[in-house]
């Protein structure tokens, strides 16, 4: 089971790839994500933060709400508190975005899945 809170320094592997916690205090968390060849984080939603996400390595496929676009390294994301979102790594070369959370709770339970290829369930509450 994942812990509510992340800690700093650690590095958290997922079927998709792994993020790190580089900054959590009280308000916000700078996480790095990367997401390997062909990964697929679920469709989800966050019920109390909003994200913003710049692209540091390779071209991911992002989904904010009902837009699907490709991105590349020096843009970024905002993707607004209670959207539906996502990210798709569909190419051969791995990932990598800085997050930056900002909200009331920065929880790992604080989310909704949608569709998740992993079979992973909702648990947010």
């Amino acid at each position: 089971m994942q812990p509510l809170n992340n800690e700093i320094g650690k590095i958290y592997q997922r079927p998709w790839g792994s993020y790190q916690t580089l900054a959590l205090s009280p308000g916000y968390q700078v996480k790095v994500i990367i997401v390997q060849p062909n990964g697929r984080l679920s469709l989800q939603k966050h019920f109390k933060r909003a994200e913003h996400w710049v692209i540091v390595s390779g071209s991911p496929t992002v989904t904010v709400g009902e837009k699907t676009a490709v991105y590349r390294v020096n843009q970024s994301v905002y993707i607004p508190q209670e959207s539906k979102h996502r990210i798709e790594n569909l190419t051969h070369e791995v990932c990598t975005l800085i997050e930056v959370q900002i909200g009331d709770y920065l929880g790992e339970d604080d989310i909704v899945r949608f569709e998740d290829i992993y079979g992973r369930d909702s648990h947010a509450r």
